[in-house]
């Protein structure tokens, strides 16, 4: 029996995409920091779709943590065929506000993390007859934001990354796909300290994580490269594109700064 491992299980986008694949009878390996909200989590899509659950509390960014899941799997005789690499967070402001630890822990979770998961579970992915790999990056990774200067460069990073991987192994059995959201309602903008102008302009944007989820697992199934959720952000990264970088930064810049 095959599960899904889902990191950042616990809330938001990624207890979302928990439910989306539960409510198809996927089973599940949940991962985040807090065993608490796993307990919750697990037991509510146990009891609601009648589904298998295994949860692993663990601080993610920790430089072995990637390692330390692989094991628990193994040594729980866990195989998997769905990989969500879902974890991470953002950090805004001025680059220099923050300690180098603060901004490499972030980069750590962001980057590190879903290439060494991606590493450790590819040879076993490919002895599935269909599996899948799930990315969640950002909108923001179709263009520098100065204010979120280090996080999106992080999530444009996954971006290649998971494109790259994803023609890599277009005539294998393994298909990877990367969801790019834009302002959900989770609790990103406050790990974020997102001042009164970001939260403002999140707010009249945002999305419920239950209908990022939904697109981001329909696009998995469908074996896309990737996906940007909602209108607004897709004409955000089409104009991104289009118009001068300089005007596009600038006007970031004023609700980041």
């Amino acid at each position: 029996m095959a599960y899904a491992l889902i990191t950042g299980a616990s809330k938001g986008i990624g207890k979302a995409i928990a439910q989306e694949l539960a409510a198809k009878k996927i089973d599940l390996l949940l991962i985040a920091r807090s065993v608490e909200m796993l307990e919750q989590v697990s037991g509510e899509l146990t009891k609601n779709h009648g589904v298998k659950t295994a949860y692993l509390a663990i601080d993610l960014s920790e430089a072995d943590a990637a390692q330390k899941v692989f094991n628990w799997c193994s040594a729980n005789n866990f195989s998997i065929n769905i990989l969500v690499n879902n974890a991470g967070y953002g950090l805004s402001g001025a680059f220099d506000k923050y300690s180098l630890p603060e901004n490499l822990n972030m980069l750590q979770l962001n980057m590190l993390v879903p290439v060494a998961l991606t590493q450790l579970f590819l040879p076993q992915l490919l002895l599935q007859p269909q599996a899948y790999i799930l990315n969640t990056a950002s909108s923001a990774a179709y263009q520098s934001v100065p204010g979120l200067s280090l996080y999106a460069a992080s999530k444009a990073f996954l971006l290649r990354f998971s494109r790259g991987l994803h023609q890599e192994l277009k005539y294998k059995t393994v298909s990877v796909t990367c969801v790019s959201p834009g302002a959900t309602d989770t609790d990103f903008v406050v790990r974020a300290q997102l001042g009164p102008k970001g939260l403002k302009a999140a707010s009249q944007v945002n999305m419920t994580p239950e209908a990022v989820a939904k697109i981001a697992v329909k696009a998995m199934f469908q074996k896309k490269a990737e996906v940007i959720t909602g209108t607004v952000n897709k004409l955000g990264a089409f104009l991104s594109w289009l118009l001068p970088k300089a005007l596009v930064e600038r006007t970031s810049m004023k609700i980041y700064q």
